[in-house]
C-alpha cells in the first residue's frame, strides 16, 4: 500500500470538515501548507487521520518541518516501505 496525492487529498478535506476546498482542486504536490490554509493543527489532524487509515505515525517534530503534500506523502510512504 502507498499513500497518492488523492488519497491525501481526501484526508485533508475530511480533516478540514468534509468541506469542498478549492485551493485542494489541482496540482498541489508541491504548493506549502500554508497557501492551502492549513496550520498546524490542521496538520495535526491530517496526521492522526493519516495514522487512523495507513497506520503511520508522524512524530509532531517532523510534522512541523513538513512543508508541502508530497513531502507528507514522501514520509508517508517511507515508513510504509520501511514496515513492510
Amino acid at each position: 500500500m502507498i499513500m497518492t496525492i488523492t488519497e491525501l487529498r481526501r484526508i485533508l478535506v475530511e480533516s478540514a470538515g468534509g468541506e469542498d476546498i478549492p485551493e485542494l482542486n489541482g496540482d498541489i504536490a508541491a504548493l506549502d501548507f500554508e497557501q492551502l490554509g492549513y496550520d498546524s493543527l490542521a496538520l495535526i489532524e491530517t496526521a492522526s487521520q493519516i495514522q487512523r487509515d495507513f497506520g503511520v505515525t508522524i512524530p509532531e517534530e517532523q510534522l512541523i518541518d513538513v512543508k508541502t503534500p508530497q513531502e507528507l506523502i514522501d514520509i508517508v510512504n517511507s515508513e510504509l516501505q520501511r514496515a513492510v
